[in-house]
């Protein structure tokens, strides 16, 4: 599916750990469709969202290698990025990823992102896992299956 089509109607992008970590590394495979992503939420086109699982699995690379700039880069860009809004795990977060890890058999890490989303008001969920599109309470737009 192109990216334009995918992401119409979309205002507020949840952004989950790969579609951060592949724009942040520069990673040639995904560059020019994270690009034209991150573009827009540059201009402010979209809305980005990010939560503190995705700032958690950004980061342990850059631990285990020492890379104190990209952890730096990741948190800049997580936390306090241009049109990204970070939101803090509540409980009522807790109680529908739970709901969610029941109804989906979801990873805990995937059903708090999902979660985080939903509260988040978000149109769309950004990912490169396809085990997310079991989901049927917004879109999941899985990178794999989009192009430019």
């Amino acid at each position: 599916m192109k990216i334009a089509v995918a992401l119409q109607g979309v205002s507020r992008l949840f952004l989950d750990t790969a579609p951060v970590v592949y724009h942040v590394e520069s990673n040639a495979a995904y560059k020019p469709l994270v690009d034209s992503i991150f573009n827009q939420i540059d201009a402010g086109t979209i809305h980005a969202v990010t939560s503190p699982i995705t700032l958690a699995e950004c980061l342990v690379m850059p631990i285990r290698l020492g890379l104190t700039q990209a952890q730096q880069d990741f948190t800049d860009l997580i936390v306090a990025g241009p049109n990204v809004t970070f939101v803090n795990l509540n409980e009522s977060m807790a109680r529908q990823a739970a709901e969610l890890r029941a109804r989906y058999n979801l990873g805990l890490a995937d059903s708090f992102q999902v979660a985080s989303a939903l509260a988040a008001g978000c149109d769309a969920l950004l990912t490169n896992d396809l085990g997310l599109k079991r989901v049927t309470e917004l879109p999941i737009l899985v990178l794999d299956e989009l192009e430019l």
